[in-house]
């Protein structure tokens, strides 16, 4: 079966980490696994600051690359990305495309799922043999959270890693204020809520700080770097990557020891 990364733009420039560990988690359970050279980004930051007409080539390059019949199904790091593409690409596409767009846009976006839901509904599995001796808190991004509904299964699959210390992040549903263009526009308000996600994290005394979506991170990451916290923030593919035998380490990275299938 063959199974296409999309590693989203944000996530390609800022932590190209993730991406990779997905592509390994994936080829582990026997999926083949492509990476369409066409790829860019999903539009999203177009759709929500209301230019939805020129996010219609970026979903038209989508389309071209992942609504491919031999592609089984797309992969993303990003919860928030795979909400852009399955709640926004048609309507946009109808909106401003033609026909073969929104076609297009319905049959990519069908196969579209963020990690943990491929990993749980797709290849039914939550045991990925991973290890991560660790303390980790998790952060639930919003369009995780509210657009794509992920529940309780980025949880599951952390509570199956082996070694981890699980700790709970108090008022874990509140948003971090990166919010794309939103951090831009109402700069104090988003760094005021992402100071308040960096103390609750701090509180955990956690080593690290999960989640994912690249944005986050990034921005929580900056927060808890400008306040000198000490803790690390982690893609959840990277722990779920992680092994006895390749474990992760802030220098060298589980998929960096071991061979694509």
């Amino acid at each position: 079966m063959r199974v296409a990364l999309f590693s989203t733009c944000i996530g390609d420039a800022m932590f190209p980490d993730a991406s990779k560990a997905t592509a390994l988690i994936l080829s582990r359970l026997g999926y083949e696994v492509v990476f369409p050279d066409a790829q860019t980004c999903c539009g999203q930051m177009h759709v929500n600051t209301g230019y939805q007409k020129e996010a219609v080539p970026l979903i038209r390059t989508y389309v071209d690359a992942f609504a491919d019949p031999s592609i089984d199904f797309v992969v993303a790091p990003s919860g928030s990305c795979v909400g852009a593409v399955r709640e926004q690409h048609e309507h946009v596409a109808s909106r401003y495309g033609d026909a073969a767009l929104v076609d297009g846009a319905k049959k990519a976006a069908k196969k579209t799922y963020d990690l943990p839901e491929f990993l749980i509904d797709v290849a039914g599995t939550d045991q990925l043999g991973a290890f991560f001796p660790h303390r980790v808190t998790y952060h639930p991004s919003c369009h995780g959270l509210r657009f794509i509904k992920l529940g309780d299964r980025p949880y599951r699959l952390l509570q199956n890693v082996e070694g981890i210390d699980l700790v709970t992040l108090p008022n874990a549903e509140e948003c971090c204020g990166f919010g794309g263009t939103f951090a831009l526009k109402n700069a104090e308000t988003s760094a005021a809520m992402v100071s308040d996600k960096a103390r609750n994290i701090k509180s955990t005394d956690a080593e690290y700080v999960t989640g994912g979506d690249s944005s986050c991170l990034m921005n929580i990451a900056g927060s808890l770097s400008r306040q000198h916290m000490g803790v690390r923030a982690i893609h959840l593919a990277e722990i779920l990557a992680s092994t006895k035998q390749h474990p992760w380490t802030p220098t060298t990275a589980a998929y960096s020891k071991e061979s694509m299938l």
